[in-house]
């Protein structure tokens, strides 16, 4: 189920971002960006409407994904 971003707590979301973050735990790009840097934007594409939060009900989890075409 795919949640609004707009409707979590600012907490919350932050939350998800960071897990999502730092998941892979790794950078390899050519620069590297600070937490804040990728927490922000994260959120910029959220807000573009680029990802979305998927709330999976089994498993109570929320995961970022690309938004489908």
């Amino acid at each position: 189920m795919e949640i609004p971003f707009t409707e979590i707590s600012t907490d919350a979301l932050d939350a998800i971002i960071e897990e999502f973050i730092t998941r892979e735990g790794t950078d390899y790009g050519e620069q590297e960006y600070s937490l804040v840097q990728k927490t922000e934007q994260v959120k910029m594409q959220l807000k573009r409407g680029e990802i979305v939060i998927n709330y999976d009900s089994e498993t109570q989890t929320c995961h970022l994904h690309a938004k489908s075409s």
